[in-house]
């Protein structure tokens, strides 16, 4: 991309969560920046935010993942920060007034891996083998594949879970495999293995960056908009567009992707209950330039299927041991 001229030397914030992974995405966006723009210096304002601080509960009873972008979007609003990069899987689809999710990046591979110290795949798991994730979406996957797994919640920054593993806490984990290489983790684990989408359908915006924006900043939006995928834009869209019709949040037991195979556009959804009962898939296709509503239909038809009725009751039942924190 050739280099944009800029008259004086401008700053522009970068608000992002302290841990690895976030960081390494902040500063890969900060380097992409300082590539296509000259003279603009870039700051980084690192925030630990609450998800990444209580670690005791499940997820999904403290709020989901948006307790990983509020924070962010908070430095943004009171002026502490021009630009947010996120894991565009923890970005509610309720973006704040004044705020913009202006761009995304190119996505990447966006297998989950199962990880093992004990078994070389999941295949050979035994029965009644315990399995890590805090996920819902992989736990319903993971009991609709073998309903006798026993699904233990897995917190903690990638680090510390990877060390649970070693430990013995778990027979295996299942992590993003996106996050672990890009800080170099792999290499470590005795036993990796990419599982398939058909076993295992990704959510919504997994592999993808999104870079949110204050909206009435034309200078962040002008870099926003340098970083945008147009591809991955628009299959993103299409996920969120789902989740949001059918009323899914972050941490729901919802898996959403959408690709693009030789002009097409396939979007593919699955929603169920934790343990891996009341299952619906369903996919829909559609021209590249007649796509732009194939999340919400594809939402309209699991709905007519009974899609509220089961999300409704997936809430209920996903942490019936548990006592729901509201913070």
């Amino acid at each position: 991309m050739n280099i944009i001229q800029s008259e004086n030397m401008k700053k522009i914030v970068i608000a992002t969560r302290a841990s690895d992974l976030a960081l390494w995405q902040a500063y890969y966006v900060r380097d992409r920046i300082l590539e296509n723009f000259k003279d603009i210096e870039v700051e980084l304002n690192k925030i630990t935010s609450r998800g990444d601080k209580i670690l005791d509960k499940p997820l999904a009873l403290i709020g989901g993942k948006g307790h990983f972008t509020k924070e962010l979007e908070d430095e943004m609003l009171a002026g502490n920060a021009d630009i947010a990069v996120h894991s565009l899987k923890d970005v509610p689809t309720f973006i704040p007034e004044g705020l913009e999710l202006a761009a995304i990046t190119k996505r990447e591979d966006q297998s989950d891996l199962f990880l093992s110290h004990k078994y070389k795949s999941f295949e050979e798991l035994p029965e009644n083998a315990v399995v890590g994730t805090t996920s819902l979406r992989r736990r319903m996957q993971l009991k609709a594949a073998r309903r006798d797994l026993i699904t233990k919640d897995l917190r903690g920054n990638v680090n510390t879970r990877l060390r649970k593993l070693k430990e013995g806490q778990y027979d295996a984990i299942i992590l993003a495999y996106i996050g672990l290489k890009r800080l170099d983790l792999l290499s470590d684990i005795p036993y990796v293995q990419k599982l398939p989408k058909k076993m295992m359908l990704p959510p919504m915006g997994q592999a993808a960056l999104g870079i949110e924006i204050v909206s009435s900043n034309s200078l962040a939006k002008e870099i926003a908009l340098s970083l945008n995928d147009a591809d991955t834009a628009l299959c993103t869209k299409l996920e969120r567009d789902f989740v949001r019709a059918i009323g899914a949040g972050c941490s729901a037991p919802v898996a959403v992707n959408a690709t693009i195979e030789d002009g097409v556009v396939v979007i593919r959804a699955m929603i169920g209950f934790p343990d891996g009962t009341h299952i619906v898939k369903k996919e829909l296709k559609a021209k590249k330039e007649e796509s732009l509503r194939l999340g919400e239909n594809l939402a309209k038809e699991m709905i007519e299927e009974g899609a509220l009725d089961i999300l409704k009751e997936a809430e209920k039942i996903a942490f019936k041991d548990d006592r729901t924190e509201r913070l």
